[in-house]
């Protein structure tokens, strides 16, 4: 009150004006700066006032927005969603630097308003602090213990194989969408870990959970507590919930889209698709895909590495959040700051890939056509954030890859042509396939 009464005591609306705009300017001045010894703000677009930069970003496809604004500010960059600022880190080094040289200043989650609300902070994937390492070292330990890339594991996806070979049988090589079946495939393994069985792809529960995906997940005796006693303790009915659901929810789509996408691009080049044949025919013939052939079939593993590669299907990685205040780069980032580690510059970096924005087997291939290991393949993320599932997304995509390579042809629908298949994808949490149907012919 005694502030608006002052400012009635001015003579003239002038003076009022002038003042106004000099408290404005030390407020601007003052809140923009640091102390030396912070250090300096990453670069970026100038924000506007509320919306920040979303009149930039493209917002179906921001990852790409964000991609072409590194070229620009450099592979440290700070952007603003409406009023909220996001650091971005962008390209192979600068990407691997923060989350594994500085794994601990970037290895928190970012949780926003409605994961917070939705999983209360339990679980794996939006969860910190000791819950976050708790709920994981149990997840790793138990789903060791269940099987998960043993040869336990290989024998349920073998198994899931044929029930899924059996569904795109039933479709007569006619054109059929890959999504339901690939997907209720890809649960039953998962499912068959956790939850101690598979389903039928016709059981409505089962098509609920999966076609929902977190939600009416059932807890079944498979993962039963060990009561610890402790009053504060981790080890709880609600923790265990969400980090089942946390399970089934990422041993699902991930998987599931990235196979979808195998079998969509091999359809779309059939001379690539003609070339994984041969060699799986010249390598196994007739009989089963084992994970032990695995180094035998170099071109097929290129192929399957390629694709998630070019799928880029988590193209904005989940975000962190610094934990600290942390000096990177040069540049200060304040602690709680939202940090996006953007996958898709490193699966795409020009300076890592000969041919990043083309569907190409050889960037996994030496002269001598044998599997080459690249350092700059990071579809699981890297660091304390890493993919838990990823030696079981590994078994699954090659086992079911090869499986039905082996079994079927794939092909657009009658007159469509493979260009008229889309490599762009639609965008969600993850970058899925465009629609799109594929006839699986079965090979004699």
């Amino acid at each position: 009150m005694a502030v608006f009464e002052a400012l009635l005591q001015f003579p003239s609306t002038g003076t009022l004006l002038g003042t106004l705009l000099l408290l404005l300017f030390v407020y601007l001045l003052s809140s923009g700066s640091k102390p030396q010894k912070e250090g300096k703000d990453p670069p970026g677009p100038k924000p506007l006032p509320l919306l920040g930069n979303l009149l930039t970003l493209d917002l179906e496809r921001p990852f790409d927005t964000l991609c072409e604004l590194s070229k620009t500010y450099g592979n440290v960059f700070q952007v603003f969603f409406g009023p909220k600022k996001v650091v971005v880190l962008a390209g192979y080094k600068t990407v691997k630097e923060a989350l594994v040289n500085y794994a601990d200043e970037f290895g928190d989650r970012d949780i926003g308003p409605s994961f917070r609300i939705l999983n209360d902070e339990h679980g794996i994937i939006f969860s910190n602090g000791e819950n976050w390492k708790e709920m994981r070292r149990f997840a790793l330990t138990n789903l060791r213990d269940f099987g998960m890339g043993k040869r336990g594991s290989e024998e349920k996806i073998i198994e899931e194989i044929q029930y899924l070979k059996e569904e795109f049988e039933k479709f007569e090589g006619k054109p059929f969408d890959t999504t339901q079946p690939v997907n209720y495939a890809v649960s039953n393994i998962i499912s068959a870990i956790v939850y101690g069985n598979r389903f039928e792809y016709t059981d409505s529960r089962f098509k609920e959970m999966v076609d929902r995906a977190n939600e009416n997940v059932r807890v079944g005796g498979s993962a039963s507590m060990r009561q610890s006693g402790k009053t504060d303790s981790y080890f709880h009915q609600e923790n265990l919930l969400i980090t089942v659901a946390n399970l089934f929810v990422a041993g699902t789509d991930t998987t599931g889209t990235t196979l979808r996408w195998g079998l969509m691009i091999m359809a779309k080049y059939p001379h690539i698709q003609d070339r994984v044949q041969e060699e799986i025919d010249r390598v196994i013939g007739g009989r089963q895909p084992m994970v032990d052939d695995r180094k035998k079939l170099p071109y097929t593993d290129a192929v399957i590495h390629e694709t998630q590669r070019l799928a880029n299907i988590v193209p904005m990685n989940l975000p962190h959040t610094t934990s600290c205040d942390v000096h990177f780069n040069g540049y200060f980032i304040k602690k709680g700051t939202t940090v996006f580690p953007l996958l898709t510059s490193v699966l795409m970096d020009e300076s890592e890939w000969e041919k990043p924005h083309s569907f190409y087997p050889e960037h996994f291939l030496n002269e001598k056509g044998q599997f080459v290991k690249k350092d700059a393949f990071m579809p699981f993320s890297a660091g304390r954030r890493m993919c838990a599932g990823e030696s079981l997304a590994r078994m699954e995509l090659f086992l079911f890859f090869t499986s039905l390579l082996q079994h079927f042809r794939f092909t657009p629908p009658p007159g469509v042509s493979g260009d008229e298949l889309d490599l762009k994808g639609i965008v969600g949490i993850t970058l899925n396939p465009s629609p799109h149907k594929l006839c699986a012919i079965k090979r004699s």
